[in-house]
């Protein structure tokens, strides 16, 4: 998220939660893609991260971004923290350990997706190669240590880093050590949210399977193929992980709103400063925990909006779904995420075959299939086939579904062109992970450092 909001409307009643949310029905017409990715900065002379504060720093590549964009800063005390494009169409921020992320425009067309991806990295590199900096696409930070690691000047980022080792394990490897590319759809009711929320967390540990890249930690193999996603399995289990209520036929804006409400707060803001309030939950805060402690102790729509955005299902829901199950990877792969996404979900034919596909998948099985592509990826199993042959079954509908949009562009190319990069996947029957291991235990002779080389943006 690129900036926290201070929404002042007082909240009454948990109706209007219910509401907020359900505000982002909207009809199929006005279907949006809103992408995301992220990526880590580094030295191009030795491969070390980026600092912050300096003349060669994070913060310098912000400044000579809003140059080149014209940009409003957004700014945390005197910390230029990120850019904001003044009409609400897009955004770039910094993840905790200096992770630049693009938030993309909502946009009609994958092919527009792909053009604002190929945009920002031009005037990216135009920015930082100057300064000889570098960029790479990949699920985690292959060679520093959580020590190295720089951390950026965000108040929300600090309660974090206090609040991560209390619930979990890995929750500041999360923070600090992962990069992920998401995309965002949208729903036309909540029946439609129902029937997409459903599918995409059955598919989500499939996509962390197709898209796993993160084989390396400080310099070695970390015997995974997706360590993002073996972070997430014990990230902070309050918040993270698989919804087994979403499941339900029941499952609606309310539910999630219930759910939300029992979730531990990370913060509110008031008078501009952040006020840590992990010992508390949404709900407690609506019946006055924060009464007698402070002024303005009464819940506001900013806070209830920057909760929802402390949450971290593997699908979230807004007043849009975010599909969050990705490692970050190359341009290529940028393009394909939500290319996959869009298929399955934006074409009616293409959600009922997905849907009959995975009709008789328990949620156990999804829970077992998402602990074991960490290390497994395609290889893992369900009902007797192999993840790879899903796969081949899954990306097909969606070439199917994008094929039937019928978007084309200059050269009378579908939006189905962006899943190349998957079909080559499930023809080798191996990830990006895995190309990575071949050319760690070949070419680079045990090294990680070629990595940065030959694979930055």
């Amino acid at each position: 998220m690129a900036r926290d909001t201070s929404d002042g409307t007082p909240i009454t009643a948990k109706a209007e939660l219910v509401e907020h949310l359900e505000a982002g029905c909207k009809p199929e017409s006005d279907f949006r893609i809103g992408t995301e990715h992220e990526k880590f900065p580094f030295f191009k002379a030795d491969n070390s991260p980026v600092p912050y504060e300096g003349e060669r720093s994070i913060s310098a590549i912000l400044k000579g971004m809003q140059g080149k964009l014209g940009w409003d800063a957004i700014m945390d005390g005197d910390n230029i923290i990120g850019l904001s494009e003044p009409s609400g169409m897009g955004a770039i921020s910094l993840e905790p350990g200096g992770q630049f992320e693009l938030s993309g425009a909502a946009l009609k067309t994958l092919h527009e997706t792909c053009r604002e991806s190929n945009r920002h990295l031009a005037v990216l590199r135009g920015v930082a190669e100057p300064m000889g900096i570098g960029f790479l696409g990949i699920g985690g930070s292959p060679k520093w240590t959580r020590a190295e690691t720089p951390r950026m000047p965000k108040s929300r980022y600090d309660i974090m880093t206090r609040y991560m080792p209390k619930v979990g394990t890995q929750g500041l490897d999360m923070m600090y050590r992962t990069c992920t590319i998401q995309v965002n759809v949208d729903f036309s009711s909540e029946t439609d949210m129902r029937r997409k929320m459903a599918l995409s967390q059955k598919l989500q540990p499939l996509s962390t399977a197709l898209f796993a890249s993160s084989p390396f930690t400080e310099g070695k193999l970390n015997g995974l193929l997706s360590w993002r996603g073996d972070i997430w399995r014990d990230t902070d289990n309050n918040r993270a992980g698989l919804l087994d209520f979403a499941f339900g036929e029941d499952f609606g804006f309310e539910r999630y709103v219930d759910w939300a409400l029992d979730v531990p707060m990370y913060f509110i803001i008031r008078d501009g400063r952040y006020r840590d309030c992990t010992d508390i939950t949404f709900r407690q805060f609506m019946n006055g925990a924060l009464k007698g402690e402070i002024a303005e102790w009464q819940p506001t729509m900013g806070d209830w909006t920057n909760h929802l955005s402390t949450l971290f299902p593997d699908v979230r829901l807004k007043r849009f779904l975010e599909m969050r199950g990705a490692d970050g990877g190359t341009w290529r792969r940028i393009c394909a995420l939500p290319s996959f996404w869009v298929g399955l979900l934006y074409d009616h034919g293409a959600m009922d075959e997905a849907e009959q596909l995975t009709a008789d998948w328990a949620i156990a099985d999804i829970h077992r299939l998402r602990d074991e592509v960490p290390r497994l990826a395609l290889k893992a199993e369900l009902g007797g086939r192999s993840l790879v042959d899903i796969a081949r079954d899954v990306v097909a509908i969606a070439r199917k579904g994008l094929k039937s949009r019928g978007n084309l562009n200059s050269d009378g190319q579908d939006e189905s062109v962006f899943l190349n990069p998957l079909d080559e996947i499930v023809a080798k029957k191996t990830t990006f992970a895995e190309d990575l291991l071949s050319l760690y235990h070949g070419r680079w002779k045990g090294s990680v450092d070629p990595l940065f080389e030959e694979f930055q943006y």
